[in-house]
């Protein structure tokens, strides 16, 4: 009986409901020009697994060994010594500060990534669908912002930052990153397909002005593009160094600046640096795995929609 030719009621009067949904879930993927992934996809898919995954697992070995065996031989044994647990209680009983660094860091990040994607969402919300003079000119500026390295505005920011009173605290690092032209150009290139105007319209003859509107229509409808635009900030500043270390300095340092004084205060002692690199990369382990699919789908709707 060929099954390609007749009615899923057919189907299921035949064959069963199981055949039926076969057949439909067949058909849908048929339609869609979707095909089964087959094993050499799998082996792509394994071997950049293998290939991302293998410099963490480098550093796990090198936490789990010591300084002597580092030194006789550079490249471990796959096997794991079982120091690691020595070498973490060594990080946190170290004078470089863990708690701080690490309480430091979760607030320079969590802060940094609510206002990236709110400000980000604003600005794109308007660029995207609301009309004014000198619009493709300013987000042609803002995009051409982000060809200019970083690097070549850290004296002047630094003097500001030092004019204000804030070397040394928090906000020297929170501030200057609390709007970026990347999250503003991702925005707005996902807000211009993702956002009809017939919804503003309606929300705006609904008696909504456009501070409700943005707040009602345009963040609910950017909330993929913003998740992963968040993510990807959070992990950013989760991992920054140059700046933190020339503005906070040791004495009020981020996670990745205390980690660099580790090297100072034990002479490159690399278990020891390892085990704090994996105790600073747990946290965006723990981010991805549970944001994970979140991320993915910000990125695929992104895809499609700019």
């Amino acid at each position: 009986m060929n099954t390609t030719t007749m009615s899923s009621p057919a189907i299921e009067q035949f064959a069963g409901k199981g055949a039926a949904r076969a057949a439909r879930r067949r058909g849908a993927r048929m339609e869609s020009g979707q095909r089964k992934p087959g094993l050499r996809s799998y082996l792509v898919l394994v071997i950049v697994l293998l290939v991302s995954v293998a410099p963490l697992y480098y550093a796990f070995l090198l936490a789990s060994s010591t300084a002597t065996s580092i030194a006789q031989h550079a490249i471990p044994s796959l096997v794991p010594e079982g120091h690691l647990l020595e070498n973490i209680r060594r990080v946190m009983n170290s004078d470089i500060g863990i708690w701080q660094a690490f309480r430091n860091s979760l607030v320079v990040a969590v802060l940094t990534s609510l206002s990236v994607m709110f400000f980000s969402t604003l600005a794109g919300f308007a660029f995207a669908k609301l009309r004014f003079r000198g619009k493709g000119f300013l987000l042609a500026f803002i995009i051409g912002t982000m060809a200019i390295p970083s690097q070549l505005g850290i004296i002047p920011l630094f003097i500001v930052m030092a004019k204000l009173g804030w070397t040394g605290k928090l906000s020297a690092v929170i501030v200057p990153a609390m709007v970026s032209a990347f999250g503003v150009f991702w925005m707005t290139q996902y807000l211009q397909e993702a956002l009809p105007y017939e919804l503003i319209e309606a929300a705006r003859v609904d008696g909504c002005n456009m501070a409700r509107s943005f707040w009602h229509v345009a963040l609910p409808a950017a909330r993929p593009a913003a998740a992963m635009l968040g993510l990807f900030t959070f992990v950013g500043s989760w991992t920054s160094f140059f700046w933190p270390f020339i503005v906070l300095g040791s004495a009020n340092p981020t996670l990745p600046v205390a980690l660099q004084l580790l090297q100072a205060s034990y002479f490159k002692d690399m278990a020891l640096i390892m085990a704090g690199v994996l105790l600073a990369t747990l946290p965006l382990v723990l981010v991805f795995l549970f944001a994970g699919r979140q991320l993915v789908s910000g990125i695929m709707q992104g895809a499609v929609k700019g």
